[in-house]
């Protein structure tokens, strides 16, 4: 496996040779994974029981192929699959499609989800945009169906009625350039208030929030949040450590609604990372994507995402270019200039933005 970094000068995506094997892991269905790569052999093992399955991925002919190669066992379990596709998919970033040589009969349910395709010469393909929207690999918990739509009317306007919030983690995901899992999880005010307010105090955050105050303030913030049901604040976490706080909404019901057409569906979220050594390219790669990722994955019904810094936060607005948000207006609110940024689903999956490519920009930029 390889690692990715982002070239200071052109912020264009490279893939660097790494000192092999290489490690990634995998959580599919919850089920944790370690896999290794070296001279085109994919381990894959369960870290429960121990269960270690071997796989052969190479390319031929610039196809991406990936084989069963074990005779250990008859046939891969669904989950053993998902973890050696996203190990072939993230090793190989700029493939779009994967071909399988697999036993597959037991496999109906991947195929019911579009994770494995089977072309007419009964080739077993998977297409790594559709790989990348199924919620299992990333998600800790998905519903057996969307939240059904019965509309509803709040603040004089009428919206879906929102499913209700999460706790726990949410959404998790490993980052191979840093080696660590980043994790998204319900901000859980009994143990994360003194980190907020000292983050809500740093004055890197309180420069664009000016939300600064005391811990009874801050809980009052957390508690509105807590019962609105358009929003909800996340804390994001490399491993088990928190560096930032993530406020996402549903647009329509959201004070951006009147600036722009608002879908049924559409998210929106806010930042502040709060750990000063956490800040920069190597992280801002990392979560900016996710975010998006997990959005688009929370609700297969979401089409926009949504966001809206300040005129003058030129370093997000380069950032949010670079994963791929679109600059649509500049408009005023109340208590700032703000530039409405918005990225397609789209455009998310169909350029495999879950890690940040070059753009072309006025100037040569560079994610911080």
């Amino acid at each position: 496996m390889k690692q990715f970094q982002l070239n200071d000068r052109s912020s264009e995506l490279l893939v660097e040779q790494a000192t092999l094997p290489v490690h990634l892991i995998s959580r599919p269905d919850q089920i944790c994974y370690g896999v290794t790569y070296e001279d085109e052999t994919l381990r894959v093992k369960e870290n429960e029981n121990g269960r270690e399955t071997v796989w052969h991925l190479y390319k031929q002919s610039d196809q991406l192929r990936l084989e069963w190669t074990d005779c250990s066992y008859e046939y891969p379990e669904a989950t053993e699959l998902l973890a050696a596709i996203e190990a072939s998919v993230v090793n190989y970033p700029h493939q779009k499609k994967l071909s399988l040589l697999i036993p597959s009969d037991h496999l109906k349910a991947l195929f019911d989800s579009g994770v494995l395709i089977k072309g007419a010469d009964n080739q077993i393909s998977v297409y790594v945009d559709i790989f990348w929207q199924q919620a299992r690999v990333w998600r800790l918990s998905t519903s057996v169906q969307v939240f059904p739509i019965h509309y509803v009317v709040s603040h004089g306007r009428s919206h879906p009625l929102r499913p209700p919030k999460p706790i726990g983690k949410v959404y998790q995901r490993y980052i191979s350039w840093l080696g660590r899992t980043l994790i998204f999880r319900a901000i859980d005010p009994a143990t994360d208030l003194s980190c907020f307010n000292r983050w809500m105090n740093d004055p890197v955050v309180a420069e664009f929030w000016q939300e600064e105050g005391d811990l009874s303030k801050h809980h009052a913030y957390l508690a509105a949040i807590e019962v609105d049901p358009h929003a909800m604040g996340l804390m994001g976490c490399f491993d088990d450590e928190p560096f930032g706080y993530f406020e996402i909404y549903w647009a329509q019901e959201d004070r951006i609604s009147p600036h722009y057409d608002a879908n049924d569906f559409d998210r929106g979220w806010h930042v502040l990372i709060g750990e000063p050594h956490m800040r920069g390219k190597p992280f801002v790669t990392a979560w900016l994507p996710s975010i998006s990722h997990y959005l688009f994955l929370d609700d297969d019904r979401t089409q926009r995402v949504v966001i809206e810094p300040r005129i003058d936060n030129h370093k997000m607005i380069r950032n949010l270019a670079q994963c791929g948000y679109a600059s649509i207006k500049e408009f005023d609110f109340p208590h700032k200039r703000a530039m409405l940024g918005m990225l397609s689903r789209k455009r998310f999956f169909a350029e495999q933005l879950w890690v940040p490519r070059r753009v072309s920009l006025p100037q040569s930029v560079a994610l911080s």
